[in-house]
């Protein structure tokens, strides 16, 4: 990850897409930019029913969600352009081992939901059944790795395997247009959104195979070390606000689910609804609450990283997530 100057970064968005955009701001309030990572999707739902509900307000926080263009949240966050962003565990930790000074502050899911999607006519059960195939990659360092590790743990040649650079091509389309075999989705709106589209798919769940490769938080919430040391009273009410309007997602999964579609009226409804029923009970799972993350995820990935060669040494993962913000 290449980082970027405050000024190119602010320069360059300009050009996002802002939710609530030209609204006046609420004057009193402490203005805060907060970037997605994607299109607006159930992985966001806590955001938008926190801004929905005034938890962000009753925080003292004005805050303007935003969407990802020519820049991704990591080189907005570490540049000070953005204040906090939605990131993943394996994006932030070869950051970090950059010396780009982002936190994990929140685990959006306490497991790893995505997968490996084909079309149904091939007939993929698993990563056995990966050799021959065309993978679209995103171009990302540890897509070649985790494929390669699920592959060897069947027995099967990673050589086999063509690697396709698509970016950021809709991968659905890619597989309904047999232009690839398979693709890295998250299943929680993806997998979802297939079905509405038409698409049978079968989905090799990486849950299914964490004795070869560990369990890690994808997404999480970052901000900057420099945010931390300035700001510590705004993290710690922007996390609070935003655990509640999470909390709530996990009690009451189709009214959040209203909250979101009014907020980006865009979205398919019934997508909408059947991604959040199933995705809710993702958000905090069997933690003691939403948002925590233990030091064995981290470690655990970062051991795994560097055993493949994803990581020159490890980071210290203590400098790379905290719950003191947490309420």
């Amino acid at each position: 990850m290449k980082r970027m100057s405050c000024a190119l970064v602010a320069l360059l968005l300009v050009s996002l897409t802002a939710t609530g955009c030209g609204k006046p701001r609420d004057k009193g309030l402490t203005p805060v930019k907060f970037m997605l990572d994607w299109v607006p999707n159930t992985n966001h739902t806590g955001i938008f029913v926190a801004q929905e509900k005034g938890y962000f307000r009753e925080a003292g926080l004005d805050v303007q969600i935003i969407q990802p263009g020519e820049v991704y949240a990591e080189a907005a966050v570490a540049s000070g352009a953005a204040d906090f962003g939605i990131s993943f565990q394996e994006s932030l930790t070869l950051a970090r081992a950059e010396k780009v000074p982002i936190v994990s502050i929140a685990a959006v899911l306490q497991h790893n939901t995505s997968g490996f999607a084909s079309a149904k006519r091939l007939n993929v059960a698993s990563p056995a059944d990966f050799e021959g195939l065309r993978y679209g990659s995103f171009g990302t360092p540890f897509e070649a790795p985790t494929l390669e590790v699920l592959m060897k743990c069947a027995g099967k040649d990673f050589s086999r395997l063509k690697i396709l650079n698509t970016g950021f091509a809709d991968p659905l389309a890619l597989i309904a247009e047999n232009q690839i075999d398979l693709a890295w989705i998250f299943y929680g709106w993806q997998g979802f959104q297939a079905q509405q589209q038409g698409i049978e798919l079968n989905v090799v769940m990486m849950k299914d195979y964490f004795s070869c490769i560990p369990d890690y938080y994808t997404p999480i919430v970052i901000t900057s070390e420099s945010t931390i040391a300035s700001k510590p009273e705004v993290v710690k009410a922007f996390v609070k606000a935003l655990s509640r309007g999470y909390e709530f997602a996990v009690q009451h999964p189709e009214e959040s689910a209203d909250v979101l579609l009014a907020a980006v009226p865009e979205l398919d409804s019934k997508l909408v609804k059947a991604s959040q029923a199933w995705l809710s009970p993702y958000y905090q799972a069997e933690a003691p609450r939403w948002g925590e993350q233990k030091e064995s995820v981290w470690q655990g990935y970062v051991d795994w990283m560097v055993e493949h060669g994803i990581l020159s040494a490890p980071i210290p993962v203590a400098d790379a997530f905290t719950n003191k913000f947490l309420p």
